[in-house]
């Protein structure tokens, strides 16, 4: 997964460079078809935001987070997409049984 991160206001030191990694890049271990993420961090006074876009094989997935704290809004937008993730590995693969009804079963009214 290529990993695009870029602050807006703030200056993007290493260390939260690596937590954005660690956190967004866990997003592989859910789903494997992830193809593009693009992370923007903004601090504006005393308010962090981010904005996650995922972008995977048919589907993009976004995510917002605010917080006095970056961390803690990473963390927060982490959970958010790993949520949406989840939800759609599940919906590609929750096939309900189809039930075959035979004639015998069918009762006219």
């Amino acid at each position: 997964m290529h990993l695009k991160i870029t602050g807006q206001h703030l200056d993007l030191t290493e260390a939260l460079k690596n937590y954005v990694n660690e956190k967004i890049g866990g997003v592989d271990q859910y789903f494997d078809n992830v193809i593009d993420a693009e992370v923007v961090l903004r601090q504006e006074k005393f308010r962090n935001s981010i904005e996650v876009t995922l972008f995977a094989a048919g589907q993009t997935l976004h995510a917002e987070a605010e917080d006095k704290d970056m961390y803690a809004a990473i963390d927060a937008a982490s959970d958010k997409l790993e949520r949406q993730v989840v939800r759609y590995k599940e919906k590609l693969t929750n096939h309900h049984p189809h039930h075959n009804l035979d004639k015998t079963q069918v009762t006219e009214l």
